[in-house]
């Protein structure tokens, strides 16, 4: 297989795991260059590949449109871990491999014969990506985990949703998204420490610490001022004016992060930037709900775009509310390669959205993306490529 360039070319990633976590880990190295080859139960593949709807394609064997965001730039291999078989096959693709990434429940590789020890037995370079619900130790450690769960558990819901509203989880799950993406920068780590040390290690992560490692002045909140945070809708609790405003014909959003800004911001709508109700941020989040009254009575006598076009003139920041059809139509977001176009063996060309990261104005820094793989598409290439690698040539 010809290598598709970008940082982690020639890097070899073996993924075990299933759902969304792992596999985004997975995904996000594979978007940087590296060799991603999914190992898959034969006949049922991912869990995810029957998630849906929406799915695509022919009737009697549709696609699950979940599916597809979260394993472009992968080969696909059906393997049985359970048999003698698939145990040898697993054994050579861990030799052959750079990266390992598993979520499975805290003890399942074991019970399979493959201990974090066993795996570094055979490959002593081998880096471990490992991710679970809620770490793989401590009083709850074994528990399985599931985004929403966990978005609970670790307090997100609390903060999320309309004030005074029942919590709210938010609208991706942001845990195993989280999760996937800290398990890849630390992978990159481990990486780049192998580069002086030859040896590999295990990198941890789950979906609790993933998210109260992103509570940032929330988290702070509490274990420095004493203070317990509630959700306040769309506005945010340290900072006046910011959060989202109705016009006559829709809604914007604005933020004042600063003193000058806010005096830009008052001037443009006539208000008082001196008003002592309103003069210090701290004044203006304690009279929040009087400060919202005043404003959105003067945005309501213009349109969105309007207002829009005078704020941004003044130089303070605002934005509309997109809804995520318009959001992959805009062309800004088109401009930052953030819409990824792939030729899929059955689905013809789609798009997906696309890698974050750009290295030289390239997504990824990737020469080449790949559709997300169909079940066992690359069942007779894997074997040959570890054929080359044992010495016995290539597969009959």
């Amino acid at each position: 297989m010809a290598e598709p360039g970008g940082p982690l070319s020639g890097i070899v990633v073996l993924d075990l795991s299933r759902a969304l976590a792992g596999p985004h880990a997975a995904m996000l190295l594979g978007d940087l260059g590296a060799r991603v080859i999914k190992v898959e139960q034969p006949g049922t593949g991912d869990d995810t590949r029957g998630w849906g709807p929406p799915f695509v394609g022919p009737e009697d064997d549709p696609i699950s449109s979940y599916f597809l965001s979260c394993n472009r730039n992968k080969e696909s291999i059906e393997l049985d871990l359970k048999s003698e078989e698939g145990a040898g096959l697993l054994t050579r693709l861990v030799r052959a491999s750079d990266v390992l990434v598993e979520n499975f429940r805290p003890g399942v590789l074991d019970r399979l014969g493959f201990s974090m020890e066993r795996l570094h037995e055979l490959n002593p370079r081998l880096v471990i990506c490992s991710i679970s619900g809620f770490g793989h130790d401590g009083p709850e450690g074994g528990r399985a985990g599931y985004d929403q769960i966990a978005q609970g558990e670790a307090g997100l819901m609390s903060i999320t949703g309309a004030a005074g509203g029942e919590p709210t989880k938010v609208g991706v799950p942001i845990g195993d998204l989280l999760a996937g993406l800290h398990g890849a920068y630390g992978t990159l780590a481990a990486l780049y420490e192998r580069e002086r040390t030859g040896r590999g290690r295990v990198v941890r992560t789950s979906l609790l610490s993933s998210i109260v490692g992103v509570h940032a002045f929330q988290g702070t909140r509490w274990t420095v001022a004493g203070e317990v945070p509630r959700s306040i809708g769309n506005h945010h609790p340290s900072i006046a004016p910011y959060g989202s405003y109705s016009c006559s014909d829709g809604m914007l959003q604005v933020a004042v992060a600063s003193e000058g800004q806010w005096a830009k911001f008052a001037g443009l709508l006539g208000l008082d930037a001196a008003d002592p109700r309103f003069a210090r941020n701290a004044d203006r989040v304690t009279n929040r709900a009087e400060l919202n009254t005043e404003i959105e009575a003067v945005l309501a006598t213009g349109t969105r775009d309007e207002w829009l076009a005078r704020i941004d003139g003044i130089g303070v920041p605002c934005g509309a509310i997109r809804t995520i059809d318009q959001v992959y139509e805009w062309e800004q977001t088109r401009s930052q390669g953030l819409v990824l176009p792939v030729e899929h063996p059955v689905l013809g060309r789609i798009e997906l959205p696309g890698p974050p990261v750009r290295f030289d104005d390239v997504a990824g820094g990737r020469a080449e993306h790949l559709p997300p793989p169909g079940l066992g598409e690359h069942n007779e290439a894997v074997r040959a490529w570890l054929d080359t690698l044992d010495g016995a040539g290539p597969a009959d």
